[in-house]
């Protein structure tokens, strides 16, 4: 009664055995899978961390740069300051993990939420009466007014340009994971494990457990099985083509850390910018908004003060330099691992499976 292992010579299997076998090459081929692609998996996922901590690394280095411009050079308004400056740093971070946001959106409501501040700290410091009402006129009418001037359209231009290959470089990798997950689990047809039965099993039936399939059979047989995964090649090798082009794109011109470091120095002159024109902006807001109530005496704005570089350049160097290695590194090796899904059967077939160094082998039949 057995399907499989048909030989015309006695044999010491049965029907349970061959379901046995069918059972235990679905579960060898599954491992095997899962042995090849934990290498390129590992590296994957290896990169996705090393890449995360050193956007962290320059995000947080921009970020401490930025709270020391404000505590700088404008301390009245430094500790109002802080929470813009930080939402401003985590949307940029969750812009570059993929979330639903824009480079824009985040820059924009970042200066809607400042203006408020350099109006009533540095243009108008004697306001008393910030109410609710009055600092939401203020935000709204910034997006009017322009009160920074190009300076905050450059830095969405800026960051857009070096952030956007950053964004799809994570979502790439990530992509690329799920691919590889993908395949580990692709179900195996009832003809592939009959016929891996075949191939490894049915000696054994002859009482041949020592002998191996021949290295032609073995090829045939996992080309067959894996047909729908070799498919995956030619997707696979565009693949490292856009990670390729990706990392040279992160490496171009808009560097991501050239633009995360320049943040604090936009900021900065944008800031100036208002200063220099607060008498126009205070006319137009007062028209706009109403006049604020004043302190007695109605201060003095504040004093202009020139910022000279933030220290903090050894950090953002290392961050920089350990960004370009990682990348480097990442990219070499995935262009290795082009022929990853055309080269699988060969791959499997490699090692303990066949018989490479003996005259006799199993070729599906019989020994040969």
């Amino acid at each position: 009664d057995l399907q499989i292992c048909q030989h015309r010579a006695p044999t010491c299997c049965t029907k349970k055995m061959e379901e046995s076998y069918q059972a235990a090459v679905r579960r060898e081929r599954a491992q095997s899978i899962q042995a090849l692609n934990f290498e390129l998996k590992y590296m994957i996922v290896g990169h996705i961390t090393a890449f995360q901590e050193a956007f962290e690394s320059l995000l947080r280095f921009a970020e401490n740069r930025t709270s020391s411009l404000f505590e700088t050079a404008y301390r009245p308004m430094a500790k109002e300051a802080a929470e813009p400056v930080k939402e401003l740093f985590t949307d940029i971070s969750l812009y570059i993990l993929g979330a639903e946001t824009t480079v824009e959106s985040a820059v924009l409501r970042f200066f809607d939420s400042l203006f408020p501040l350099v109006y009533s700290r540095l243009i108008n410091p004697g306001i008393t009466d910030l109410s609710e009402d009055y600092t939401e006129c203020l935000r709204l009418t910034r997006q009017d007014i322009n009160p920074f001037g190009h300076y905050s359209k450059n830095m969405v231009t800026e960051l857009s340009k070096s952030l956007w290959a950053s964004r799809m470089l994570s979502q790439a990798l990530s992509l690329g994971i799920e691919v590889i997950n993908s395949t580990e689990h692709a179900a195996l047809s009832k003809e592939c494990s009959r016929a891996l039965v075949k191939m490894q099993y049915c000696p054994h039936c002859q009482g041949l457990t020592l002998i191996r399939p021949c290295v032609g059979y073995c090829l045939n047989v996992m080309r067959g099985c894996l047909a729908s995964v070799a498919e995956l090649d030619a997707q696979w090798r565009e693949f490292i083509s856009t990670l390729e082009y990706l990392t040279n794109e992160m490496a171009a011109s808009h560097e991501l850390e050239t633009a995360l470091a320049g943040i604090w120095s936009s900021i900065n002159e944008a800031v100036l910018h208002a200063q220099l024109n607060g008498p126009q902006l205070s006319a137009t807001v007062d028209k706009v908004c109403g006049q604020p109530k004043q302190q007695e005496g109605n201060l003095s704005s504040a004093s202009i003060v020139p910022v000279k570089e933030v220290t903090g350049t050894q950090t953002f160097v290392m961050a920089h330099t350990s960004l370009n290695n990682r990348r480097r590194e990442f990219i070499s090796y995935m262009k290795r691992s082009r022929t990853f899904y055309a080269s699988i059967a060969e791959r499997l077939c490699d090692g303990d499976l066949v018989m490479r160094d003996s005259s006799t082998c199993w070729n599906g039949e019989d020994v040969v």
